[in-house]
């Protein structure tokens, strides 16, 4: 059974650094794409970042980029999201998913078959 469990979220204040956790287990990462969403009160989930399968390339939202840093270790069957100098704006609930395929996509949050259950991340001072 194919599960995603996500962790390293909290209340940090802006301009600090978390970095959340994805476990997953049931599947061979290398022949999957993962991505990182995160929805926020009152709006829509939105794509953080995303990474093809096999190691391949790694996108990000542009309002993260050069801030936050997706990363696999393929032995720990495991994704991190290194996210530094947090801003308010990033408060939300942080989801991995997963779908079979092999380049990432960002724009389409339905098309990802397999969710973790979340962790929340709050920045505020």
């Amino acid at each position: 059974q194919l599960q995603l469990a996500e962790s390293g979220g909290g209340l940090v204040q802006p301009g600090e650094s978390l970095r959340l956790s994805c476990a997953t287990s049931g599947f061979t990462m290398d022949d999957y794409v993962i991505g990182w969403f995160r929805q926020a009160p009152g709006k829509e989930r939105e794509g953080v970042s995303c990474i093809g399968a096999r190691g391949g390339v790694t996108d990000y939202a542009d309002d993260v980029k050069g801030r936050f840093t997706m990363s696999r270790d393929n032995a720990k069957n495991t994704v991190y999201l290194q996210m530094n100098n947090l801003k308010p704006e990033d408060t939300g609930i942080y989801y991995c998913a997963a779908v079979p395929g092999y380049l990432c996509q960002l724009t389409y949050w339905p098309g990802y078959d397999y969710w973790g259950q979340g962790t929340r991340v709050t920045v505020s001072s």
